[in-house]
C-alpha cells in the first residue's frame, strides 16, 4: 500500500484548521503555529527529498548532511515573521516555538508510523519520544537564543545564524546516532531527552533571564 503524506497532511490539519476559526487569542495562535510547524514539516520533506536527488546521495548521508539544514531553517522562518511583523511578547514568541516544534515532530512521527508499521510498540514509544524530544529542543534552543538576542538589533543578524547553526549540528548528531541502531542509536535517542531535562530543570532561571514572568 502506497502512502502519500498530502492525505495524512489534510486528515490531520482539516480539524486543526476549523478549530482556528473558533478559537480567540492565544488558543487561536498556538493551533496556528501547530499547523505551521506539520506544514514545515511537509514542505521540508519535499525538499529534502529533491535536495538527495539532486545529489544523488543515500538516505542515510541525506539525513545527516541534507535533512537537518532544511528542517531547522524551515522550522525558524515562520518565528523570524511573526517576530518581525507582529512583535509579540517573549512569552508567546517563546510558546509558539515551542507549539511549532510540536506540531512539526507529530507530523514526522504519523508519517514515520504508516511507513514503517506499528509492530514493534516499544521502538514506536523510544523513536517518538527522541525524535520528538529532539525537534523541541532544537526550537528551544532557537527560540530562547533568539529571544535573548533580539532586542539587540547588531545581534539579531549574526546570532540567528548562529543559532541556527547549533540546532542544525544537534540535530544532525541526532540523525547520524539512530540511523547507526544498536547502542549508538540509543545513546541517540537518549540525548534529546537528557537535554529537555536539564532545560526544564533550569526553566525558572531560564525564564528569568529572559525577563518572563
Amino acid at each position: 500500500m502506497t502512502y502519500y503524506i498530502e492525505n495524512i497532511y489534510i486528515c490531520l490539519a482539516a480539524p486543526l484548521l476549523v478549530s482556528v476559526l473558533y478559537l480567540r487569542g492565544k488558543k487561536q495562535a498556538s493551533m496556528i503555529f501547530l499547523l505551521v510547524g506539520m506544514t514545515a514539516c511537509l514542505l521540508s520533506s519535499y525538499i529534502s527529498t529533491f535536495a538527495a536527488a539532486i545529489h544523488h546521495t543515500t538516505l542515510v548521508m541525506a539525513s545527516v548532511e541534507i535533512t537537518p539544514i532544511i528542517e531547522e531553517s524551515m522550522k525558524l522562518f515562520p518565528i523570524l515573521f511573526y517576530l518581525m511583523v507582529f512583535e509579540p511578547k517573549k512569552e508567546q514568541a517563546a510558546d509558539e516555538a515551542v507549539v511549532s516544534a510540536i506540531g512539526f515532530a507529530t507530523f514526522e512521527n504519523v508519517c514515520y508510523l504508516l511507513t514503517n508499521g506499528a509492530a514493534n510498540t516499544l521502538h514506536l514509544i523510544i523513536r517518538g519520544l527522541g525524535t520528538g524530544t529532539m525537534h523541541l529542543v532544537c526550537g528551544m534552543i532557537v527560540a530562547v537564543g533568539l529571544l535573548t538576542l533580539w532586542d539587540r538589533l547588531y545581534l539579531r543578524i549574526a546570532g540567528t545564524i548562529g543559532l541556527l547553526c547549533v540546532a542544525m549540528t544537534y540535530h544532525a548528531i541526532y540523525n547520524l546516532l539512530v540511523t547507526q541502531g544498536g547502542a549508538a542509536a540509543g545513546i541517540g535517542y537518549l540525548i534529546p531527552i537528557v537535554t529537555a531535562g536539564f532545560m526544564l530543570v533550569f526553566r525558572r532561571n531560564i525564564y528569568k533571564f529572559l525577563k518572563i514572568s
